[in-house]
């Protein structure tokens, strides 16, 4: 546990999954980095479900060590989900309708 921010670590069926409680900012994420990369190859999922804030500074800190392992993640919030894809990442999770265009379909 780093000061503001929990890692539970639950491991069924040979799936590891990180459950984050907190906050997650771009001191806490370094902790959560290191909890990656300290990690051996396999599923692992992290779940974002229970932060109680996500700091948009923790993105540019764990995209390269979530797109390395190839992470799957739970519980972003669709603003995450965002920032993720900004810095390349994507999160697997199927975007809602969106209730507008982009400039590419509107030049079309």
């Amino acid at each position: 546990m780093v000061a503001g921010l929990e890692i539970q670590r639950e491991e069924l069926a040979g799936r590891l999954t990180l459950r984050l409680t907190g906050t997650l900012d771009g001191r806490t994420a370094m902790a959560l980095r290191s909890s990656l990369e300290e990690l051996e190859a396999g599923d692992v999922v992290v779940d974002f479900t229970h932060l109680k804030e996500f700091r948009d500074s923790a993105v540019a800190v764990l995209t390269r060590p979530l797109s390395e392992r190839k992470v799957q993640v739970r519980g972003l919030a669709g603003h995450h989900e965002r920032m993720f894809r900004y810095f390349g990442l994507s999160t697997g999770t199927i975007a809602s309708p969106r209730a507008y265009y982009t400039p590419e379909e509107v030049l079309a």
